[in-house]
């Protein structure tokens, strides 16, 4: 496989790093993972702008040109005979090299990684899930990135070792419904959706954006809340929204079961995403 490092696209095997990339020794970087479709990448500019934010969080100096990321796509596409096929793209950002011991620094030649893979062909492929029993932790700034530190959710995973196809849906500390392991929560009651707060200290998923704007197109009432797991299981309607495997109906938690693949608001809203995925577009500008 060809990858982007650096400013050159090498073989996967070729590529390096330094030992003292901060990257590396302290977790600092950022990284989006998005969907191309048939050489299209779909909500580009809104990945973009979450990593830009991302990384100038993190003291890393770089502008990100998106006219330079879609040549680089374009590329990689050609250079991995992917051009007519359905891909996943990851999109790093890491410091770079720094002095080791020295955390209060400004980072101005970031490592910069990118490289694609088949995307998942089971799209809209209902699933189980389950509540774990590790607790979501807290984000270690303002709010969430999308950043190195993934700790947290390969414990969760672990914890599914038994199920591993399952998602696994995180509560907070304080017990209120949060996210999944790699996902967006959302459920139906009734003629309402609803998803968890930015505050329960979730990451703000693109699809998580991308589905609230479709349901105002839809006229579908949704609320963002703290929210009990006792509210979540009393829905007809659950799904998950990620940027890979887009919105993903759940079927059964524990002994609850939903609508999973006949739900009503999951299929519409399945629809609106399978007819704006080949267009260029900010969210905002839907």
């Amino acid at each position: 496989m060809y990858i982007y490092c650096n400013s050159k696209f090498i073989k996967d095997t070729e590529a390096t790093i330094s030992p003292f990339d901060h990257g590396f020794l302290y977790g600092l970087g950022a990284f989006e993972t998005f969907r191309v479709y048939q050489g299209f990448p779909f909500l580009l500019y809104d990945h973009l702008e979450r990593l830009q934010l991302a990384i100038r969080e993190l003291g890393i100096t770089y502008e990100i040109c998106i006219e330079e990321i879609m040549d680089i796509i374009k590329r990689l596409l050609a250079l991995n005979d992917c051009e007519n096929s359905d891909v996943t793209v990851r999109l790093n950002i890491s410091a770079g090299i720094g002095e080791v011991g020295k955390l209060a620094q400004q980072y101005e030649q970031p490592t910069i990684l990118c490289f694609l893979r088949k995307a998942p062909t089971n799209l809209f492929q209902e699933k189980n899930a389950e509540i774990l029993e590790l607790r979501r932790n807290t984000p270690e700034g303002k709010v969430r990135l999308k950043s190195h530190h993934y700790l947290n959710n390969i414990l969760g995973k672990r914890e599914l070792k038994h199920a591993p196809d399952y998602e696994g849906i995180f509560l907070t500390e304080q017990g209120y419904v949060a996210e999944g392991i790699v996902s967006n929560v959302f459920w139906r009651n009734d003629d309402i959706v609803y998803t968890p707060s930015l505050e329960t200290g979730i990451l703000n998923g693109i699809t998580r954006e991308f589905v609230k704007k479709c349901l105002k197109k839809l006229n579908i009432c949704y609320f963002e809340g703290m929210y009990r797991k006792e509210e979540m299981l009393s829905a007809t309607e659950i799904f998950v929204t990620n940027s890979s495997q887009q919105i993903i109906p759940i079927k059964r938690i524990g002994s609850q079961e939903f609508l999973g693949n006949d739900g009503e608001i999951t299929l519409k809203l399945h629809e609106l995403y399978t007819n704006y995925r080949t267009k260029l577009l900010k969210i905002d500008e839907m």
